[in-house]
């Protein structure tokens, strides 16, 4: 049998990049022969995050469209012509039994070509309310894995599979590290811990929030591990001169921390929630408004209407946000209860069964 290939797409942020280099990692399991080719946009994270990993990646000349009338806007045709030419090329040369793409700009024109050439496809889409791209990609692909029910209406019902998101395998199994994640981070054991998570490269408003509610944070009691993303980290590092608050741009151990913490504030990026499910604290999760279709807002609904976290639009935090977080952390019964009904909804074989489903187009 002749040695596979796959070329691995998925970029943008950290939540299409490390599903991507999760499936990538279970396939070199199952095929330690193999050869992989990881597609990026030329000038996104994952020009760093994939050589990291351990994976050869080449850029596209890519963007997305932006929703005002831009410079950006008028290159795009040019820059979707010359991605689409060039995945075409990557693809001739390197000749993949398949193709996956989890999400990001250059996702879309290398498995439109893919789709072109005959080979098999796989799309991995994360958030319970899709992108344009792949719901134009969907109805070329093989295979479309999903992470929510109820997608019938923007992809065709018999490609897909509902499978759960990738997540890092070191998170199932986080109950029995709390007190190595305590003395990792230096935490005090007889506090209880708040995380903060604003995503790869930060949320604002999150952050707006938790510089404003410190001292009624501290004052209750808890301490803050405060993850701000790198673009905001300049703005909050002075706040680590405070007692029991720790502020970083970006977290090495999410094992470990997710590990000691007693109660989550989040984004509802698609694998934010994912690991939250896995872990299974008690979250409030505050969407980003300002992603396509809100989906960040749908993806935290799905968890709230199951009475898996709590909801608290960036609106209603200035009259919310105390009383809410007030209530949840002198409420142990409410949050075992968040704990239990988020734990029903993880999907800890996704990376597996997603692999599986590749290994069944593979000519």
């Amino acid at each position: 049998m002749k040695k596979l290939k796959f070329i691995v797409s998925g970029g943008g942020t950290g939540g299409h990049i490390y599903p991507a280099i999760a499936i990538a990692n279970e396939l070199k399991s199952r095929f330690p022969e193999a050869e992989f080719l990881f597609v990026g946009a030329s000038d996104k994270m994952e020009m760093q995050k994939v050589p990291q990993a351990g994976y050869k990646i080449e850029g596209l000349w890519i963007a997305g469209l932006q929703r005002k009338l831009t410079l950006q806007n008028m290159l795009f045709p040019l820059k979707l012509m010359s991605s689409l030419w060039k995945s075409r090329k990557i693809i001739r040369k390197f000749n993949p039994n398949v193709v996956i793409g989890t999400g990001g700009f250059a996702s879309g024109p290398l498995l439109q070509a893919a789709n072109s050439m005959n080979i098999p496809t796989v799309i991995q889409e994360q958030n319970s309310y899709p992108g344009i791209t792949n719901k134009l990609l969907s109805k070329k692909a093989n295979a479309i894995c999903v992470a929510y029910d109820n997608l019938e209406r923007f992809f065709p019902k018999e490609k897909m599979i509902l499978t759960g998101n990738p997540v890092r395998q070191d998170l199932l199994d986080v109950d029995h590290k709390r007190s190595e994640g305590i003395g990792y981070f230096k935490l005090d054991s007889n506090k209880k811990t708040l995380l903060v998570l604003g995503g790869s490269l930060g949320a604002r408003r999150v952050n707006q929030l938790i510089a404003k509610e410190l001292d009624f944070l501290l004052a209750s009691g808890v301490q803050v591990f405060w993850q701000c993303g790198k673009l905001y980290y300049d703005d909050y590092q002075h706040f680590n001169e405070r007692e029991n608050v720790q502020v970083v741009a970006f977290i090495d151990k999410m094992d470990l921390i997710y590990a000691a913490a007693d109660v989550v504030i989040s984004r509802a990026g698609a694998s934010s929630v994912s690991e939250l499910c896995l872990v299974g604290k008690p979250t409030i999760f505050i969407p980003s408004p300002n992603v396509a279709e809100d989906h960040q807002t749908k993806n935290a609904k799905a968890i709230a209407d199951k009475n898996g976290a709590v909801l608290l639009r960036e609106t209603e935090l200035d009259e919310q946000f105390e009383t809410t977080f007030s209530k949840l952390l002198a409420d142990e019964n409410w949050q075992q209860e968040l704990s239990q009904n988020i734990k029903k909804l993880a999907k800890p074989n996704a990376t597996k069964d997603i692999v599986e489903e590749i290994i069944k187009l593979i000519k």
